[in-house]
């Protein structure tokens, strides 16, 4: 039953992920990948907010492994980072980096705030 909850997140957030990449490359521009930024920062805060609640462990599988381990890409902002050129590539690090923990640490405030 896991393992489907897993695939069902996924199918979810993998086409989430490439649609909201496009959208958001589309009116940015080649110039810094604003889209994997974004998608990363969102899966951090809601894996955040999930672990936060405390969910039970379908919940976890369907939304922590599932969508957000298919709407982010550490291989895609690897890939982007090695292509950017060097101020670039190390903003993308140290923004990506910060920008994620910093949502992960803000999604699991909310919860803890919403859970009492």
């Amino acid at each position: 039953m896991t393992v489907l909850l897993v695939a069902l997140g996924a199918a979810i957030g993998a086409p989430l992920r490439y649609l909201t990449d496009r959208f958001i490359q589309a009116r940015a521009g080649a110039g810094f990948p604003w889209g994997t930024l974004t998608v990363n920062v969102t899966g951090s805060l809601v894996l955040g907010f999930v672990l936060g609640i405390p969910a039970g462990p379908a919940l976890t599988a369907l939304v922590g492994a599932g969508f957000c381990g298919a709407l982010t890409t550490y291989s895609t902002f690897a890939y982007e980072t090695l292509r950017l050129p060097r101020p670039h590539a190390l903003a993308n690090v140290l923004v990506s980096i910060l920008a994620g923990l910093g949502a992960a640490y803000l999604g699991l405030v909310v919860a803890m705030a919403v859970t009492g």
